[in-house]
């Protein structure tokens, strides 16, 4: 098939660099491209025959299943047009790569180094087995993105199977590097190294997604050859298309951590001045037949083109559906490592983050403290300064991770605030209250210093 007759669709139910810069590389390359999104994808049936719109001849799967509080609709939708066209990161492969100890058990059985973890489906079993890890190990819940579900937990404390509706599991810490903890990124596309760089985490912190602020170095010149082989074989035994690679330096050599199928480009393009979209986008165009000149990729890959792609389909003028709406005081599950509890929370607009009563905190396992942030109020003109903490917390079936800052709440009715880090999905109801009682509580509204 010619090239200008191919038209590359990429399933993205979001707005990223990622995913314009994908359809921009595609168009560049001379084919038709268009971006799959609620405002214009519809399958239908008729006389036995599955049929999808937009048309398409393959499709780049970038759906952030991490991110997404019931992955599995999405894995269900890409399972559907995956029967109408040939898709890049296949839906099983992808569903694999979203459930990070499927990973671990995919590389283990492909003899790839991995880190040792254990995942329990009770919390009895998961702790009789922490003693295998020493003072501290990584915790971490089964699915997650961006070091979101991920804390350093000292083992002299219980940890919880479950962190909301998610397993968890513990995984051993590896540190190599005593001076500042960092990891390598390699990106793959179509068994080929696109790029390479390490990451280093941001003072006071031992994650190092660029996305919490770690920095980035190039080495895609300088990768090992036992890394190389390690990040090709790694994006294989899972079955991706393309993917980030995660990897870790041990004492006793190197461990794969995790195989992204929707890495982002922004610190691989930042450290290497590489884009994988254009080599993704070739990808995508041979898979349905068609060609194109490895010069005319690497001429792409320069640039990190994310700018408003043509493929953008026009948002509808009708009337969206207003937010899900709570109540002024409504009953939420708080989540942690150790466990989680039913409460009452207050809904404030005015406080940009939400806050969490310090006893409560420590009682469910939060983790540990992220960051120190400046918070002001009515009546302390100077500001307060409080520790955030990773929360989870539940709203009549769905989850939030959010930053929460942790506050002495005993004098307060209510021990959890929920902020517009949260009450931005919803419409509040300040007459719908769960405990049927007149609020008392006269506490200050507050908002963090940006």
């Amino acid at each position: 098939m010619r090239t200008e007759d191919i038209t590359v669709g990429v399933l993205s139910l979001h707005s990223s660099k990622e995913t314009k810069a994908i359809l921009n590389a595609a168009e560049e390359m001379g084919c038709d491209t268009e971006w799959l999104r609620e405002e214009n994808t519809t399958v239908t049936t008729e006389d036995g025959e599955l049929n999808l719109y937009p048309d398409v001849d393959v499709i780049a799967n970038r759906l952030l299943l991490s991110s997404d509080e019931h992955p599995m609709e999405g894995a269900g939708l890409a399972l559907t047009l995956n029967k109408a066209a040939p898709m890049l990161n296949e839906p099983t492969p992808a569903m694999t790569a979203l459930h990070k100890f499927a990973t671990a058990a995919a590389l283990a059985d492909a003899g790839i180094s991995i880190p040792d973890a254990v995942l329990a489906l009770s919390t009895e079993q998961l702790n009789k087995e922490r003693g295998r890890f020493g003072d501290r190990a990584v915790y971490k819940t089964a699915i997650g993105t961006h070091g979101g579900g991920t804390w350093m937990v000292e083992l002299d404390e219980p940890v919880n199977a479950q962190v909301g509706e998610r397993h968890a599991f513990l995984q051993e810490f590896l540190e190599h590097d005593d001076t500042r903890h960092h990891d390598l990124r390699v990106y793959v596309v179509g068994g080929q190294i696109i790029g390479a760089m390490n990451r280093y985490a941001p003072e006071g912190e031992w994650r190092t997604n660029v996305a919490l602020g770690g920095e980035v170095e190039d080495m895609t010149e300088d990768l090992p050859a036992e890394v190389r082989e390690m990040a090709l074989d790694s994006v294989e035994a899972v079955g991706l298309d393309y993917a980030g690679v995660d990897i870790v330096q041990g004492e006793d050599g190197y461990y794969v951590l995790e195989v992204n199928p929707t890495a982002g480009f922004r610190g691989l393009f930042k450290a290497c001045g590489i884009s994988p979209a254009p080599y993704i986008a070739q990808r995508a165009i041979e898979k349905a037949g068609g060609s194109v000149d490895d010069a005319e990729v690497e001429r792409l890959s320069d640039r990190l083109d994310d700018s408003q792609p043509t493929a953008m389909p026009r948002k509808p003028t009708s009337t969206m559906p207003e937010n899900v709406t709570i109540g002024y005081i409504e009953e939420v599950v708080v989540s942690g490592t150790r466990g989680h509890k039913t409460v009452l929370a207050k809904s404030d607009t005015g406080a940009t983050r939400t806050s969490i009563d310090a006893e409560l905190a420590a009682e469910i396992g939060t983790g540990p403290i992220l960051d120190i942030v400046k918070i002001k109020s009515g009546s302390v003109k100077s500001g307060r300064s409080r520790p955030v903490v990773d929360l989870v917390v539940g709203i009549g079936g769905t989850q939030h991770t959010v930053t929460a800052s942790v506050e002495d709440r005993s004098h307060m009715d209510y021990p959890l605030l929920l902020g517009r880090d949260i009450l931005k999905h919803y419409q509040v109801n300040v007459n719908r209250r769960a405990d049927d009682e007149y609020e008392s509580d006269t506490e200050e509204e507050e908002q963090t210093l940006e």
